[in-house]
């Protein structure tokens, strides 16, 4: 019966001792950090028309050339303060022979109009397109957002339009137009 109350009390401080060696075991520990983000005033832009047809309605000289460029923008300007626009230049001249940008004959300057999304405020009126600085297109007040979520974007365009002159040289002329987003 001694041999048994000691195995009983070796099994059962064998157990006590297991089971605080267990809890020394499961403790756990925490610990924590601040995450902080500064969400900087952005835009972003993408032409979605690579080439920009212009094209008589009518014929016979019966109306402009006209072709309208699209685009897509990301912006979001300071809460206090902020502002931004949407520019374009004439970078590159059509070649001689067709109509000019730089150097129009008279009533042959090539002009624009704009629509954008709610986020901006389009250009006002016909504005004539210059190579030699840039123009608007459109512009954000302070604190402009454009549609929520990674994958959306706002939409714009400009609508190009160009007298048809009849001085022209038959042939395709190509000019490069610059487009230019900021945000502050």
């Amino acid at each position: 019966m001694k041999t048994q109350l000691i195995r009983n009390s070796i099994l059962t401080i064998g157990m006590i001792l297991g089971s605080g060696a267990a809890q020394a075991f499961a403790q756990s520990n925490t610990g924590t950090t601040s995450v902080s983000v500064v969400v900087p005033a952005e835009a972003a832009i993408s032409i979605t028309t690579g080439t920009t047809n212009l094209t008589e309605a009518t014929g016979f000289f019966g109306s402009p050339f006209s072709g309208t460029t699209a685009f897509t923008y990301k912006v979001r300007t300071t809460k206090v303060g902020g502002a931004g626009t949407i520019t374009v230049k004439i970078t590159t001249d059509f070649p001689a022979g067709g109509p000019s940008v730089t150097t129009p004959l008279t009533g042959d300057a090539m002009t624009y109009t704009c629509t954008t999304a709610a986020s901006a405020t389009p250009c006002t009126g016909s504005v004539t397109a210059l190579t030699t600085g840039y123009t608007s297109v459109a512009t954000f007040a302070t604190d402009a957002h454009s549609t929520a979520g990674t994958g959306s974007s706002d939409a714009g365009s400009v609508v190009w339009t160009l007298p048809n002159d009849p001085i022209y040289k038959t042939g395709t002329y190509a000019a490069t137009a610059t487009f230019v987003i900021a945000a502050t």
